[in-house]
């Protein structure tokens, strides 16, 4: 073998980490499952468009354990999706709870962490490593919007947490960089955590993931919808959850995640969207460093603008919440996109609020996302706030 006209030795070859390392079996999957069935042709087109692969049904659940703590029982859970490593996640409900109650799935942040994922929403034990709340004002979202009344699952998608890539032998590419980083490290006297140094690895590492993911027909945004279409089945399943009335929230990253369940899935019938707004025109030429492969999927651009696309949802309302000196979107690229989204929909169907301060989901903002679920879902929050909005 040759590459750029150099021989390349068998034992070279041999030598070669894997790109993929933990997920060799994600190949198999794909093409044995390549394409995701969605109810309706809108949600086909933007389904294919990610290249979200087809589920074979919901994956059988095991309980890890159980625990009551200021008034949520949280139950630790996993599942195997047929490929990679299994997949964390933790349902959260009412101490008290009784009969049926709403259910929500909450989409942890992109932030630039994968070694974390759901755990950055969920109040845990003081023994179990927690996942800095960075962006959430230190409060567990998912354990928040649980005590309110709600059956709230939060999982690890795909690439994050328990769903992360091996990177203790990272492939060349991803080590070059990386040593480079810790050499960084080294001469400002920095010595990382386990968690820093494997984001490093992995900041680096996802073209290698995005780049995998376009061979076989898919997405790092396809990859992350089938896992959270998975989950939002399994929500469906569980004893205690109406399956009729479930919506989904997110922030950033998650709330990118918020609007394409939305679409994909007709059972969503809320979606919370918070600092994930914008047009794609506003993105040029300024911001497209401020995204990852999450948001940049190839194409998509032609189904039509990333507020446009929540038309294709069946029945969801949206709230989405713009921060007016959001660091990753141009203030006028968010106001574009609210002006298109109350063009688009009638009302009721979409709700916008624009709040001061950066990209962060706020106290405040998490409770409006909070009182917006309850009237959505038909339920009632233990308290109703009217936070201050800036226009």
């Amino acid at each position: 073998m040759t590459t750029g006209g150099t021989p390349v030795s068998a034992e070279a070859q041999a030598a070669r980490p894997s790109a993929i390392a933990g997920y060799e079996d994600w190949p198999a999957y794909v093409r044995q499952h390549p394409r995701f069935a969605a109810a309706a042709p809108e949600a086909q087109e933007l389904a294919d468009a990610l290249g979200v692969p087809g589920m074979p049904g919901a994956p059988a659940v095991t309980v890890h354990g159980e625990e009551t703590h200021h008034g949520v029982t949280t139950s630790q859970l996993s599942w195997q999706l047929g490929f990679g490593p299994r997949s964390t996640g933790w349902l959260l409900r009412p101490a008290d709870a009784s009969g049926r109650l709403p259910g929500v799935l909450a989409l942890h942040c992109h932030g630039g962490n994968k070694f974390g994922g759901a755990d950055r929403l969920v109040e845990l034990p003081a023994d179990h490593p927690a996942n800095p709340r960075t962006g959430y004002e230190r409060r567990a979202l998912a354990t928040d919007i649980a005590r309110n009344g709600f059956a709230v699952l939060a999982h690890d998608a795909f690439a994050w947490g328990s769903r992360r890539f091996d990177l203790s032998t990272p492939p060349w590419r991803t080590a070059a960089a990386l040593e480079a980083r810790r050499a960084q490290w080294r001469e400002d006297g920095v010595v990382p955590s386990e968690a820093e140094d494997y984001n490093a690895a992995a900041g680096i590492h996802e073209d290698t993931v995005a780049k995998t993911a376009g061979l076989l027909g898919t997405s790092l945004a396809g990859m992350v919808a089938h896992d959270d279409l998975a989950a939002l089945e399994i929500l469906a399943g569980l004893p205690g959850v109406d399956p009729d009335r479930l919506g989904c929230a997110g922030f950033s990253g998650g709330g990118g995640r918020s609007v394409a369940l939305a679409v994909l899935s007709p059972r969503i019938r809320a979606s919370v969207v918070t600092c994930m707004m914008t047009t794609f025109q506003s993105l040029l030429p300024a911001y497209l460093d401020a995204h990852s492969w999450l948001l940049q999927t190839p194409g998509l651009w032609k189904l039509g603008d990333w507020p446009e696309l929540t038309t294709r949802s069946a029945r969801a309302n949206f709230l989405v919440q713009y921060a007016l000196a959001d660091e990753l979107f141009p203030e006028d690229g968010m106001r574009d996109a609210h002006r298109i989204l109350e063009s688009l929909h009638a009302s009721g169907r979409y709700t916008g609020s624009f709040w001061p301060g950066g990209h962060v989901f706020t106290a405040a903002m998490q409770e409006e996302a909070t009182a917006f679920l309850a009237a959505t879902l038909n339920t009632s929050p233990s308290s109703t706030p009217q936070p201050a909005r800036t226009s």
